[in-house]
């Protein structure tokens, strides 16, 4: 199968990133979304987007794809839309009154892991099904695998 591995691998770095340094480092970080709330009295996105989380998101998936020989804009875009899928989910979660780190099964997974398959579809020339199969097997990992996340510590929550 066509860079299957190799893209579940980059969206596992891409999308952990963020997740391992919050943990690692004590403090949180400047929010994405400056504290701003909108008329429905909720964040745009949340306290727990963080530039510092971003950053390490954008920078891991550019060293990862680097390694993968996938080259560094590439890695950066990457990690880029991985963030924005991330941030969208969150958005449309606050809407839905769900605060930061509630589950939501599908919204939590799907964006993050479909928007940088994108990037791989056009950037790499991967078959759109084996894109759609990565972020498809990540999603899956990541409702299988936050339990085990959540009992060895790294994820505040399990889901």
């Amino acid at each position: 199968m066509p860079l299957i591995p190799e893209l579940v691998a980059l969206l596992i770095v891409a999308n952990g990133a963020p997740l391992v340094l919050s943990r690692v480092m004590a403090s949180r970080g400047l929010a994405v979304d400056g504290r701003l709330r909108l008329p429905d009295g909720r964040r745009l996105f949340g306290a727990s987007k963080t530039w510092r989380g971003v950053g390490a998101a954008i920078l891991s998936a550019a060293v990862f794809a680097w390694l993968l020989q996938f080259g560094l804009a590439f890695g950066v875009v990457f990690g880029a839309a991985a963030m924005i899928g991330d941030l969208f989910s969150s958005f449309l979660k606050r809407r839905l009154g769900l605060r930061s780190g509630d589950k939501a099964l599908g919204l939590d997974q799907l964006p993050e892991g479909l928007l940088p398959s994108f990037v791989a579809w056009w950037w790499l020339g991967v078959p759109g099904w084996a894109a759609l199969l990565a972020a498809l097997i990540f999603s899956a990992l990541n409702i299988w695998g936050s339990p085990l996340l959540y009992r060895l510590g790294i994820r505040r929550r399990p889901h």
